[in-house]
């Protein structure tokens, strides 16, 4: 993740011990403050950790989120309150590599259940460029495409990572700058699914059974949501298109897409005079009629491109929290506006 946002360890250090001297003071977690009394108390980092949570415990959890709706999750910064809260849960669901001061604490809370997400499947190297050839994908996508290689690559060599089994818990590159977003692809965002199902029953046993049953929906459904996909995608009269945040390389990459980002995994990052001159070309030469900006972050730099490049505006949701704005009460339907954005965007037929 970038650097300037990551958060000197001391203070994370200085804050959990603050928090821990704070238990006492607030001994219930916000969300259990309304008495949720044999309830789990599960604290979830950010948005797609807690719809997983919500989901798959239903009745039998008290889900907390430690991103607030409206929060740039990777700019997230804890209280001591809920640092304290964490070392209270019964279960924390976090995805390593997101938030680096979420991180930190979970490692000092001394929580026994404890599941990061990104060992529930294979985390992969994506450059501002991904494109969906290839890769020899368990879901995988037909549409094979001819892609621009070398476009403004952050990481060496993104295609030289070798593919592993499902749910191997194989974490690559992560010191190297592993792609995070693994939510936004439905088949790997199910195998998430599967695995915290499987750690809920094993934390829970007297609910495994409902549990279980919850996952299942959930991956049926997840199921449905990559069908249509799969389908919507599956004849365009262009692969590629251009977002200011690097977020969607797994979507890419599972429907035969080519995302060119502006300025990589950091949103808020302004892409050089070069990298503008470059999206130009692509875009000129890839026919892409669209940049694509997110709701949590400024739209100035896709306007500033779309006006110096003559293309459209349109929202591209990377789901990192959903507020009054997004396109959608819940993941699934701000994925189905994200399908729809992406039809109108790539010229589907």
């Amino acid at each position: 993740m970038n650097v300037r946002r990551l958060i000197p360890t001391t203070a994370v250090a200085g804050a959990v011990a603050l928090g821990l001297t704070a238990l006492s003071a607030c001994s219930t977690s916000d969300a259990a403050d309304g008495g949720n009394g044999d309830k789990l108390k599960v604290t979830a980092s950010f948005y797609p950790m807690q719809f997983l949570a919500e989901k798959i415990g239903g009745e039998h959890v008290a889900v907390t989120s430690l991103t607030k709706p409206g929060v740039e999750p990777h700019d997230l910064e804890l209280t001591p309150r809920q640092i304290g809260s964490i070392s209270e849960s019964d279960y924390v669901l976090y995805l390593k590599g997101i938030q680096p001061a979420v991180d930190d604490a979970i490692k000092q809370s001394g929580v026994k259940n404890t599941v990061d997400a990104a060992t529930l499947t294979t985390l992969e190297n994506h450059g501002s460029e991904v494109s969906g050839h290839d890769h020899g994908h368990e879901g995988g996508h037909e549409g094979e495409h001819e892609g621009e290689e070398g476009h403004g690559h952050e990481e060496e060599a993104p295609e030289e990572h070798a593919e592993h089994s499902e749910g191997d818990g194989h974490n690559h590159g992560e010191e190297g700058g592993a792609d995070p977003h693994i939510w936004l692809d439905p088949v790997k965002y199910a195998e998430v699914a599967k695995g915290v199902g499987k750690s809920l029953e094993k934390a829970d046993p007297d609910h495994a059974a409902d549990y279980k049953k919850n996952t299942d929906a959930l991956v049926a459904e997840l199921g449905e949501l990559n069908t249509a996909y799969e389908t919507g995608l599956k004849n365009t009269s262009t692969k590629t298109f251009i977002t200011t945040h690097s977020a969607f390389g797994y979507l890419a990459e599972r429907y035969g897409l080519t995302q060119q980002g502006i300025a990589g995994i950091d949103p808020e990052a302004e892409p050089s005079p070069a990298r503008i001159q470059e999206i130009h070309t692509i875009a000129e030469k890839d026919k892409a009629t669209t940049v694509f900006f997110e709701t949590l972050a400024s739209d100035r730099t896709a306007k500033t491109l779309a006006k110096d490049t003559g293309l459209k505006t349109g929202v591209l949701d990377p789901l990192e929290g959903i507020t009054d704005k997004s396109q959608g009460a819940d993941y699934i339907e701000v994925m189905e506006s994200n399908l729809a954005a992406l039809q109108k965007a790539l010229g589907a037929k």
